[in-house]
């Protein structure tokens, strides 16, 4: 569920502050109902989205594993170093999971399992 926090501080610290609680966005006073009300739908989609899309793709451990290093920005050659393996087997999950995710390259693949919550960089 999105959680918008509601308030009349306006300085960065307190955003920073609620952001860091957990607020999935920050509405201040006074509040465009229009405005609050796109948020809360956008949000609202957006969870109702992750819901039905998540659970259908099934990604190996180690195809997190690889994508989640490769988020940090690391090379197939490095993920092999720190995972132990060949980059040959590192090239073969990321492929594997890019074809599970439906995209066509490595950065599409890191930036759809981010979004949907597959992996944490």
């Amino acid at each position: 569920m999105p959680f918008i926090f509601l308030t009349a501080l306006l300085d960065r610290d307190n955003e920073l502050r609620g952001r860091t609680l957990g607020a999935d966005d920050y509405v201040t006073k006074p509040i465009d109902f229009d405005v609050l009300a796109t948020i809360i739908n956008a949000r609202l989609a957006r969870v109702a989205r992750m819901d039905i899309w998540r659970p259908t793709v099934d990604l190996s451990e180690r195809e997190t594993d690889t994508l989640t290093w490769s988020a940090r920005g690391k090379t197939s050659d490095e993920i092999a170093q720190i995972l132990g393996l060949t980059k040959r087997t590192i090239d073969f999950h990321l492929d594997s999971a890019r074809a599970k995710l439906g995209v066509a390259t490595r950065t599409q693949a890191v930036v759809k399992a981010v979004t949907g919550r597959l992996i944490e960089p």
